[in-house]
């Protein structure tokens, strides 16, 4: 079976060797179409526009054209292509599907291009209206604070934002030692309210002159002495 398989010819063998390679090709003028016919369908979008664009003075077209439609299905659907003939018969207009693709593709870049702008720009608004919020929240004066130690009762401990402060306040006036100095300053406190008012206030003399005024009124007259 093998002697009567047929050898490759040399032209099969270099358009497979083409194809192989075709990642290297460039420019490809002086070549038969019908060479091109069968080397070129396997160039990706990259490859066929290096070759184009390498290949002066050679129209690819003949050939390149309804690669280029492949590749505007492959891309943005065979829907949209078919929309695409239909307005070209409409308008009896013709254009090249290289051309085609390439206005579509400028087109959708576009689009992405605007959106990408309205997100940064609505990012960027976003961020500015929170850094305004953290500045109006850090700008404004918070009221006073009493001393750690200072006034008494569960009012004082509502001034303490930090939960630990709490804890630690609530441990202290919990503690023996607390509950100890508030009993004393109590006990101290009442004595002295008592000792306050048991003791009396001192009398005052009675007048001289008014208890001696009524038995001395007749004998001492200063005028009389001369």
């Amino acid at each position: 079976m093998d002697a009567k398989r047929k050898a490759p010819s040399l032209v099969d063998l270099c358009i497979d060797l083409a194809i192989e390679n075709v990642r290297y090709i460039g420019s490809v003028s002086g070549l038969d179409s019908n060479l091109l016919e069968r080397i070129l369908p396997h160039c990706n979008i990259p490859q066929l526009t290096r070759i184009e664009n390498c290949t002066k003075g050679t129209d690819l077209s003949p050939v390149t054209d309804k690669l280029w439609k492949r590749f505007y299905e492959m891309e943005y659907g065979v829907d949209n292509a078919n929309r695409v003939i239909e307005r070209m018969q409409q308008k009896k207009v013709q254009f090249k599907w290289k051309q085609l693709f390439e206005a579509k593709k400028k087109e959708r870049e576009e689009a992405e291009n605007k959106i990408s702008k309205k997100l940064k720009q609505s990012y960027a608004e976003s961020l500015a209206e929170k850094q305004s919020r953290q500045t109006r929240m850090t700008t404004k004066i918070p009221p006073s604070k009493r001393g750690f130690w200072g006034g008494s009762g569960s009012s004082h401990l509502t001034n303490y934002k930090s939960p630990l402060m709490k804890k630690a306040k609530i441990e202290f006036l919990k503690s023996p030692e607390s509950i100890n100095h508030n009993a004393v300053k109590r006990t101290f406190q009442s004595s002295s309210t008592s000792i306050s008012r048991s003791v009396a206030a001192p009398s005052r003399p009675n007048n001289p002159l008014r208890i001696n005024g009524a038995s001395s009124s007749g004998s001492f007259n200063p005028t009389s002495r001369r």
